[in-house]
């Protein structure tokens, strides 16, 4: 299985929105859908693709925006980490109850696409990451030479480098990085050259 992933980079944190399809397929999966839903629309309908599914990595207020609005105008099921569903349940201005909560182990099927879960708590205390062919969505836990804030509410530094070794042990090294924020790496590259992952290496 091939995918096709377009990222689109949203809101005043620029928090990467990824728009994930198999070629010649009408359906797709978004993951963070951040904060603007009449964007992420517009690149469906430009690309004839119909929502099937969103994912959340974490509960962060520029991952989760658009989630009831994409949610309702699609009529498609959310997934989101277990650890912080309820920050998308609370979250003020766009409340949504998921339809599914995840953690490490599980698989979630959409669109033509499994993705394999992996818990990489750190960021916050729920974080997941979304694997499939090839491609992690990681939010932010890592980044093309740095890794997530942990001084956040629920945010510890150990636990988040103990998380990226769990990316680097389970999947390959060639494995794509598909950030919350800037561009992609690999996990190989991090690890050769992260300055926060000497002790990985």
């Amino acid at each position: 299985m091939t995918v096709e992933v377009v990222s689109l980079p949203l809101g005043a944190y620029q928090t990467n929105c990824y728009v994930v399809s198999i070629p010649g397929s009408d359906g797709a999966v978004v993951i963070d859908p951040g904060d603007d839903a009449p964007a992420v629309e517009r690149v469906l309908a430009e690309r004839g693709l119909a929502l099937r599914a969103i994912l959340v990595t974490h509960g962060h207020l520029d991952h989760i925006g658009a989630v009831r609005d994409l949610a309702r105008a699609a009529g498609c099921e959310v997934w989101i980490a277990r650890g912080d569903a309820d920050d998308l349940r609370s979250f003020p201005p766009a409340p949504y109850q998921p339809d599914h909560e995840v953690g490490g182990g599980d698989t979630v099927d959409a669109a033509g696409i499994s993705f394999r879960v992996l818990d990489v708590p750190g960021h916050t205390p729920g974080s997941v990451a979304y694997a499939t062919d090839g491609i992690a969505f990681v939010g932010d836990v890592l980044f093309a030479g740095s890794v997530g804030r942990t001084d956040l509410a629920g945010g510890d530094m150990q636990t988040l480098l103990d998380s990226i070794a769990l990316l680097m042990r389970e999947l390959p090294g060639d494995t794509v990085v598909a950030s919350g924020h800037g561009p992609a790496t690999t996990l190989a590259h991090e690890r050769a050259t992260n300055p926060f992952l000497t002790g990985l290496r």
